[in-house]
């Protein structure tokens, strides 16, 4: 949201949630201390220059995710799906080489060896890291969230 939608708490006009879509849990974590969390969360929100952007995620609904995006009367101009078919393959290949592991580092395998190249890179060379969120647009992004928590959460 903070790349490309240039949302912050600043330019935040107004934020609206999905109740019927949206969940809490709370469960214990491994510490035995219970955590309460959103497994399923959806909103959207309005910047004051006017962009608008929703957000809608499960995250018990398996490996799978997608985005798309819409124009301003609703019609999908644009639909990425991860993982693509080539992936598929891929998470294959993983699944059967490290049968213990979590099944979401399959899907996220390739993103985490061209982020850890272009880090790599970065710090050797001193060039920017292409497409790397910098720390400016992390501390950005955890700010939105902490914004959105309590809002979210009512």
């Amino acid at each position: 949201l903070a790349s490309f939608y240039d949302v912050n708490v600043d330019n935040i006009e107004s934020v609206t949630a999905d109740k019927e879509f949206s969940s809490m849990q709370t469960l214990p974590g491994p510490s035995g201390n219970d955590f309460t969390d959103f497994d399923k969360i959806k909103f959207t929100i309005k910047t004051k220059t006017g962009t608008e952007v929703s957000v809608q995620a499960d995250r018990c609904g398996g490996t799978d995710s997608y985005a798309y995006v819409t124009d301003a009367e609703g019609n999908e101009i644009f639909r990425y799906y991860m993982p693509d078919e080539e992936d598929k393959a891929h998470v294959k290949e993983l699944e059967a080489k490290y049968p213990t592991a979590m099944p979401y580092f399959f899907t996220q395998d390739p993103d985490y060896i061209t982020v850890k190249e272009r880090v790599a890179k970065h710090t050797v060379g001193g060039a920017p890291a292409d497409g790397v969120a910098t720390i400016g647009i992390a501390v950005d992004t955890l700010k939105v969230a902490e914004y959105l928590t309590p809002l979210l959460q009512e």
